[in-house]
């Protein structure tokens, strides 16, 4: 959007980024409930609510929101706080869609170390909270912000999974409780394209302003499975990010580390193998 010190400057051209990330992202998660619905109905016939044996490997997909707290500086003001002065964006306007995928490997009949991917963005357009154009038009702009977490931890479930019946049949537990623990990495993309404000000039211009960055995070998790038969799992779960991430772009200069921190409440599907 600007530059810190001397607030919306006039720049050469920037290259206009395209869109693959989301367009990869949902193409992947379609795929992915597809494959998983076709194994299910394929399976469900000769399951019959058991499998031969406990399973060992699930694959989970999982589509929601996701509502970054955008926090604040304490003594510095953070890109977060000059966007909401300035433009008419709110916390609540840069919430979101969220899909990933996990995948669990059992490791006890109540523990998984699981292995996630996920994608989160938000697209939202504003305009000068006090400035207008000539015309006493608003001078509008778009801000686009998105996140893609990747994080390897430990699910643990409140009670087992299912149980063993004779020497071969397993049987899943209908409903089950899970809390969750994960780290690893998020890189997140900050984008501002649109009209913009020369505070030393006054002048009005076109521009195209973005930041990407990644920083550590850890996930704290909690949920609910419900089995529909032995291979087929419905998932429902609230999951906390915290994280940070510094801001290195000559497009944005003298701001803090960006606040990662953001809830996603999910749903989903998975398979076990």
């Amino acid at each position: 959007m600007f530059r810190h010190s001397t607030m919306f400057p006039l720049r050469g051209k920037v290259r206009r980024p395209g869109k693959p990330g989301l367009r990869r992202s949902l193409a992947l998660f379609a795929g992915m409930v597809v494959l998983g619905m076709a194994g299910a109905v394929g399976l469900q016939a000769q399951d019959r609510g058991f499998l031969l044996g406990m399973p060992r490997v699930s694959l989970t997909v999982k589509a929601g929101y996701h509502m970054p707290r955008a926090g604040g500086g304490s003594d510095i003001q953070s890109l977060w706080d000059l966007t909401r002065e300035e433009l008419t964006v709110e916390s609540r306007d840069l919430a979101g869609m969220s899909i990933g995928g996990e995948l669990g490997i059992r490791t006890t009949p109540r523990m998984d170390i699981t292995v996630a991917v996920g994608y989160n963005a938000s697209e939202t357009r504003s305009e000068f909270r006090d400035w207008v154009d000539t015309d006493d038009l608003p001078i509008e702009q778009t801000t686009a912000f998105s996140t893609v977490p990747v994080t390897v931890g430990v699910k643990a479930y409140l009670w087992e999974r299912g149980r063993s019946v004779g020497r071969f049949a397993w049987i899943p537990r209908t409903w089950n409780l899970y809390g969750a623990v994960a780290g690893g990495l998020v890189t997140y993309r900050f984008e501002q394209w649109g009209d913009f404000v020369d505070y030393e000039t006054l002048d009005i211009f076109n521009e195209r302003f973005y930041a990407t960055e990644r920083g550590a995070t850890v996930h704290f998790a909690g949920g609910m499975d419900v089995n529909v038969n032995g291979r087929l799992v419905f998932t429902g779960e609230a999951r906390y990010g915290i994280a940070s991430a510094p801001i290195d772009s000559p497009d944005f200069t003298g701001f803090p580390d960006l606040d990662l921190n953001g809830l996603q409440i999910t749903g989903g599907i998975g398979i076990r193998f």
